[in-house]
């Protein structure tokens, strides 16, 4: 006997079709196209630099921006210390930032919405338990914590992953769980219980599909958080290390030049912001297009 659900799928999916940006004006049309132009830049980009992430060319080290005196269109955004051109680099950092924050908030998702998922339905003990983890990973401090679990595992790309999941795991255990809460006590999740389907595909095809409009706002949100994370652990030397190049690690590369080659911080810096405004800012404009009422 299959029973059927109150629809709240289908209006996502109603509204996702008839997104539009409203009265908030063309910044979240902006930040998208922002947000577009980084992920191709990550998936693409490679092959569209003019050099490699690591091409050396001592003879031009250190020159400025096109713009600038003695600057070149042979390098548009300058050279580092050793001759590397910084446009090159920041293609390759949005690789490989992007990815970092992108594997980490997938993973960070799925395992924290399927704890959150069992705890809320289950309740009584398990939820106590698991909520009890969940307050004390949120009580510690996001980048003191950071840095203990990477002095710990040490650094690398997949130990950066794990660093990121362990740190961000319990927001979404928190989150799918209130939503749980509420969404159990509905009418169709009773009459599936009456009519004997098993806990485990009511949680899956009843009560996971109507916590998803909480998580995919969250995850969008997340990506950001994740960049400034990466970025952070990469500056302070334990996160990604060279020869792999991310926007943090440059940042901590130029800090020396900062004096007389303004280019090498702040053009990786500016980088961080946009991406992490421009998804900050999708994340709540899409937000408000699913939920309006701001019950998210």
């Amino acid at each position: 006997m299959s029973v059927d659900i109150d629809g709240k799928p289908q209006a996502m999916i109603e509204r996702l079709r008839g997104l539009s940006l409203g009265p908030v004006g063309d910044f979240p049309l902006v930040a998208a196209i922002c947000c577009a132009l980084l992920v191709t830049a990550a998936l693409v980009g490679h092959w569209l630099t003019p050099y490699a992430k690591d091409a050396v060319d001592l003879s031009a080290s250190l020159a400025p921006p096109f713009w600038q005196p003695g600057g070149s269109t042979k390098h548009l955004l300058g050279t580092d210390q050793l001759g590397r051109d910084i446009f090159s680099r920041l293609i390759a950092g949005a690789r490989i930032s992007l990815a970092t924050a992108a594997a980490a908030t997938m993973i960070s998702g799925v395992f924290g919405v399927s704890v959150g998922l069992v705890a809320g339905y289950v309740g009584g003990f398990v939820e106590a338990v698991v909520m009890r983890i969940v307050d004390a990973f949120l009580s510690l401090p996001f980048i003191l914590l950071a840095l203990a679990l990477v002095a710990t595992l040490g650094s690398g790309f997949g130990n950066i992953i794990m660093v990121m999941v362990i740190a961000n795991w319990a927001r979404y255990a928190r989150l799918v769980r209130s939503e749980v809460i509420s969404i159990k006590q509905r009418d169709y999740v009773t009459l599936a219980r009456i009519a004997g389907v098993r806990p485990l595909r009511i949680m899956v095809r009843h009560v996971l599909p109507n916590a998803l409009n909480s998580v995919v706002v969250l995850a969008i949100l997340d990506v950001g958080r994740a960049i400034i994370l990466e970025s952070s652990l990469s500056f302070l030397g334990v996160g990604i290390q060279p020869p792999d190049v991310s926007w943090g690690l440059m940042l901590a590369d130029g800090r020396t030049f900062l004096g007389f080659a303004w280019w090498l911080t702040t053009l990786p810096g500016i980088t961080i912001v946009i991406a992490v405004l421009s998804f900050n800012a999708l994340g709540r404009w899409l937000r408000i297009q699913l939920d309006p009422r701001g019950q998210l």
